[in-house]
């Protein structure tokens, strides 16, 4: 599934094996007719906003591994979720997001698309009669992670697809926490496939990056001329580091995976761990659902919930040392997340609870360390909770 090496655009004569870095915001032409001519085909660079080199490159490496043609990169995973929405949307459209994505996702829809006259609806989308029950007349769009963040619940997808295209209603799929390893949107009857580039597919931590490409190119085209003129334009060093990142993307994904296998076997039998959450483990509760959906692999994100409250879940986290406590995903090394301070922080608590995010909930996503570093980590980390626990810090 890592892409080869792709061939450098418009390069004559010998080819670089590694792409070169093209940070110029500016290109020349010859003359006037001779730009009007080269905005009309649409071919070539002007201005940087408008497109540069280094992001065709990472894009069109995208486009290979989802089956898609056309998608473009953006400044970031919500720059992408932007210029879907900026660019398809409308005042009086009606959205349906699942009740569980992205916490920024869930804010944007709840706080900004209400603000620009666009409705929104959350449905459960483990449920495809309930993501029905919410497509009304007006609903232009409907937004789902096939593996929730962060509760790693499955996406009834087969019957979401079904439900779209009965309602004729467009379904888009951030594919951020699968990857199009594990599947792929475009394939199984989506329209729109989204991703954070940020996280896996350039896997480093040292990028911000998002994509998004429609089925439909008059989809792309219009997503493209809000992501132009909202300015949500890629880094060209941004991109030259995805594209390095994207080589090693498979043999990464593969050993993370692995991973994030023992240490969800090591978590379930720890004292203190009320519940571990792995796709690919039989007591998951969409276990059957994953391995069909995801191709019988579990992938490399895992959430469990230790006892306690939230001083319990400062001693596991200081605690796993060696461990990075950081709110992101997709690094070569495991970092642990706590989604009520960080990514669903803005969610009221009752929400929250309503999805199984506790004080003691936590969301792994898991690198490439030797698995006995990581799992004695977690020990620690998950003993110094229980201590805590035990000290009155229960709720």
């Amino acid at each position: 599934m890592s892409p080869r090496r792709p061939a450098w655009p418009g390069h004559a004569g010998a080819i670089p094996l590694v792409s070169p870095l093209q940070p110029s915001v500016v290109y020349r032409s010859a003359d006037p007719d001779a730009l009007d001519a080269q905005y009309a085909s649409g071919a070539g660079y002007t201005y940087a906003r408008e497109g540069h080199p280094n992001a065709d490159v990472l894009a069109g490496l995208i486009d290979g591994m989802e089956g898609a043609d056309g998608g473009f990169v953006t400044g970031s995973g919500m720059a992408a979720i932007s210029a879907m929405f900026l660019g398809l949307l409308r005042a009086g459209d009606h959205v349906v997001g699942a009740d569980q994505l992205y916490g920024r996702t869930l804010r944007m829809m709840n706080a900004e698309l209400p603000r620009l006259g666009i409705d929104t609806t959350l449905a459960d989308v483990t449920d495809a009669a309930a993501i029905r029950a919410a497509i009304r007349p007006e609903t232009k769009l409907v937004v789902v992670e096939v593996v929730s963040n962060p509760t790693i619940r499955i996406a009834d997808m087969e019957g979401i697809v079904a439900a779209t295209r009965e309602a004729g209603v467009l379904l888009a799929v951030d594919n951020t926490f699968t990857t199009p390893a594990l599947y792929r949107p475009l394939a199984e009857g989506a329209d729109i496939v989204i991703h954070s580039v940020t996280k896996l597919l350039s896997g480093h931590s040292d990028t911000t990056l998002g994509y998004v490409a429609a089925r439909d190119p008059a989809l792309t085209r219009a997503m493209w001329e809000a992501n132009e003129t909202w300015g949500l334009t890629p880094s060209p060093f941004d991109c030259w580091l995805a594209e390095r990142g994207m080589m090693s993307f498979e043999l990464r994904l593969a050993r993370a995976e692995a991973n994030a296998e023992a240490l969800a076997e090591a978590l379930t039998g720890m004292p203190g761990v009320r519940r571990v959450l792995w796709p690919g483990r039989a007591d998951h509760p969409d276990h059957n659902r994953a391995m069909a959906v995801l191709g019988g692999r579990g992938g490399n994100m895992l959430s469990f919930e230790v006892e306690g409250g939230r001083e319990a879940a400062n001693a596991l986290v200081r605690g796993a040392e060696g461990i990075a406590f950081a709110p992101t995903l997709g690094d070569v090394s495991t970092t642990l997340s706590h989604p009520a301070s960080s990514s669903h922080r803005a969610v009221p608590a009752e929400a929250r609870a309503r999805v199984g995010i506790s004080e003691g909930f936590f969301r792994v996503s898991v690198g490439i360390e030797p698995p006995e570093d990581l799992i004695a980590a977690f020990r620690r980390g998950v003993e110094a909770a229980s201590a805590a626990a035990a000290r009155g810090g229960a709720g």
